[in-house]
C-alpha cells in the first residue's frame, strides 16, 4: 500500500513572497566586543552622578556579552542579541531590547536581530515567538495557543525609523509585517474579529487573567500560562489596533496603498469595539471580556497599551490615566506594577507578573503618556522607576529581570545580570527621560526636556545618515532658570528645549 502523504495545510499568503529576508545571504560575522567599542557609544554627561554613569556602561557591557553570530546550522541571517536566559531567541524580549539597542546602532545593528524572525516566516505569514538558536527551529507549532505574540514588531520598527529615518528598512519590513498581521487576524481572533491570547502569548506569563475556579482539573500555572480562557484579551486587541495604525503610517511613508484599505477598516472596527465594549465606564478602565460579554475584574498593566495605540477618547483620557496615580492600584513605591495592588493575588515582592515592576511594560506606559501629552506624569514615573532600580544596582551591582513594587529591591523571582530588556532602565530611560533627550529624525527634531540642575547632556549621539550630535546643559541654580546649552553637530536638526520656566527652539553649532 502506498503511504498516505502528509497534507500541506498551509493557506499561502502572497505577501510572504515579498519578504526579502527569506533565503537571504547569511551574515556570519562575529559581533564586536564591548572593550573594543566602549569609546564609540553615546557618552552621557551628568556631573556628580558617577554611579548612574557607571550603571550605563555596565548595562552596555552586559548587552554586548549577549551578542551572538548567526550560524549555518540555525540559518539566521544576522548576528543578534540574546534574551540572556535561554538558548532561544524571543520575539517579545527582542522587541524591547531594541529599545535601548538603537542607541548603539552605529556600532552594531541591534535592529537586525528581528531579521532572524522575518527569515523564519512561514508561507502563511506565521512567525513563532520563540526560535531555537542551535538549529533555527520553531519552539511551538503555529496553532498552539502560545505560539506567537505579542504583536509589537511594527511598533518597534516605527520607533527605529523615528530615530534614524531609515526608509530602506521600512521598505523591507512592510510586507513580512503585513503578512504576520494577517496571520494573527485569521488565527488569533474570535468570529467577531476581536483577538485572544494566552499567558505566554501575551508575554506576561502568570497574570491571573483566566479564572482558576472554572478549570478545577488543571493546575493554576497551566491555566494562566497556556489557555485563552475564551476571553477577548485587551492587550491583544490594542496591539492589533496599534499594528494597523503603524502599518498604515509605514505605507504612507513608502508612498504605497497596498493593504491600507483593509488595515484602516480593521483599525476603525477595533477602535470602536474596544471603546464600546471593553471600556467599563463605572471603573473608567479597559478590561478583558469574558465569553458572555461581561467584564473581567482583573486590572493589569495590559490595559495601558491603550496609550500607545492612541485610541482613548479625549473625555476618557484623564480618568483612565488617574489609575496610574491611585495608591490603591498602580501607584506603588516602585512603579508601575504589572497587577493592580487591589487584586488578591498581588504580591508586594513582585510574584513575577503578579505585581512585579518590569522595564518593558513600564517603558510602554511612559512612552504612551508622552505620546498623549502627559509629559509630567511620564517623567515622574520614569524617574521613580529609574531611581529605585539604581538603588538596587548600588546594593547588588547589577540589573534584574524585574523589581519589587513595594521596596527598592529586585523582584521575587527575578534573574540577575539581566540585559535583556532591563537595559532599558540605565540606557533608554536615562537618555530619554532623566537627561530628557528624545530624538525624532522623522520630524528632524530633538525635544529636550531639561529637568536636572547639574551639568548634564550627552555626547556622540548618533542620529542617522552618518550624523552625530552632542548636547550639553550647564549647571543651573534652579529648575526654572533658563538653560545655557551648547549643541555640536546635528547638521540643521531643530532642538526644542522645554524647562520649568518655558521653552525655546534652537539649532546650529552653538546656542545659549
Amino acid at each position: 500500500m502506498t503511504p498516505i502523504e502528509y497534507a500541506d495545510i498551509y493557506m499561502t499568503n502572497d505577501d510572504v513572497l515579498k519578504n526579502p529576508y527569506i533565503g537571504a545571504e547569511q551574515n556570519l560575522a562575529s559581533p564586536p566586543k564591548f572593550e573594543d567599542i566602549k569609546d564609540k557609544l553615546p557618552k552621557p554627561v551628568w556631573d556628580g552622578h558617577e554611579l548612574q554613569i557607571g550603571g550605563y556602561y555596565r548595562a552596555w557591557e552586559l548587552a554586548f556579552s549577549n551578542l551572538f553570530p548567526a550560524t549555518k546550522e540555525n540559518g539566521f541571517v544576522s548576528p543578534f542579541i540574546d534574551a540572556a536566559f535561554s538558548n532561544d531567541i524571543f520575539m517579545w524580549d527582542t522587541c524591547f531590547m531594541l529599545m535601548f539597542g538603537r542607541y548603539a546602532t552605529q556600532i552594531f545593528s541591534f535592529q537586525s536581530s528581528l531579521d532572524n524572525f522575518y527569515c523564519k516566516q512561514h508561507k502563511d505569514g506565521f512567525i513563532c515567538r520563540q526560535i531555537h538558536e542551535s538549529n533555527g527551529h520553531d519552539k511551538f507549532y503555529r496553532h498552539d495557543p502560545v505560539s506567537t505574540g505579542p504583536d509589537i514588531l511594527a511598533w518597534t520598527e516605527l520607533l527605529y525609523y523615528q530615530n534614524f529615518g531609515d526608509k530602506e528598512r521600512l521598505s523591507k519590513i512592510y510586507y513580512p509585517l503585513l503578512a504576520y498581521h494577517k496571520w494573527n487576524k485569521v488565527y488569533r481572533t474570535w468570529p467577531n474579529g476581536c483577538y485572544w491570547s494566552s499567558g505566554w502569548g501575551c508575554g506576561m506569563d502568570n497574570l491571573p487573567r483566566v479564572s482558576y475556579k472554572d478549570y478545577p482539573d488543571f493546575e493554576n500555572w497551566q491555566i494562566e500560562s497556556f489557555y485563552h480562557g475564551g476571553l477577548t484579551w485587551i492587550d491583544a486587541n490594542l496591539q492589533a489596533t496599534l499594528t494597523c495604525r503603524v502599518l498604515i503610517e509605514i505605507a504612507k511613508e513608502l508612498g504605497i496603498d497596498y493593504g491600507v484599505k483593509e488595515l484602516k477598516e480593521e483599525y476603525d472596527y477595533l477602535t470602536e469595539y474596544i471603546n464600546r465594549k471593553m471600556w467599563n465606564d463605572k471603573d473608567k478602565f479597559y478590561y478583558d471580556l469574558k465569553r458572555d460579554g461581561s467584564f473581567s475584574s482583573v486590572k493589569t498593566i495590559a490595559s495601558f497599551w491603550a496609550l500607545i495605540a492612541k485610541i482613548i477618547p479625549d473625555d476618557r483620557l484623564d480618568d483612565f490615566v488617574a489609575h496610574l496615580e491611585n495608591e490603591k492600584e498602580f501607584k506603588t513605591p516602585t512603579r508601575v506594577p504589572s497587577l493592580s495592588k487591589d487584586h488578591p493575588y498581588y504580591d508586594p515582592e513582585g510574584g513575577y507578573w503578579n505585581g512585579g515592576v518590569w522595564a518593558p511594560t513600564t517603558y510602554m506606559v511612559i512612552r504612551g503618556l508622552t505620546e498623549n501629552g502627559k509629559d509630567s506624569l511620564a517623567y515622574e514615573i520614569a524617574k521613580n522607576f529609574y531611581d529605585n532600580a539604581m538603588l538596587v544596582y548600588k546594593s547588588t551591582g547589577t540589573f534584574w529581570e524585574n523589581y519589587a513594587p513595594e521596596t527598592a529591591n529586585h523582584g521575587h523571582p527575578a534573574r540577575d545580570n539581566f540585559v535583556g530588556w532591563s537595559g532599558i532602565i540605565p540606557i533608554t530611560i536615562l537618555i530619554e527621560y532623566i537627561l530628557g533627550i528624545q530624538v525624532n529624525k522623522e520630524k528632524n527634531e530633538i525635544v529636550w526636556h531639561i529637568k536636572e540642575t547639574d551639568r548634564h547632556g550627552i555626547e556622540n549621539l548618533y542620529i542617522g545618515d552618518g550624523d552625530y550630535i552632542s548636547l550639553i546643559c550647564e549647571k543651573r541654580s534652579s529648575d526654572s532658570e533658563k538653560p545655557v546649552i551648547s549643541v555640536k553637530g546635528g547638521k540643521n536638526i531643530k532642538i526644542r528645549v522645554i524647562y520649568n520656566g518655558g521653552e525655546f527652539v534652537c539649532g546650529g553649532e552653538k546656542n545659549g
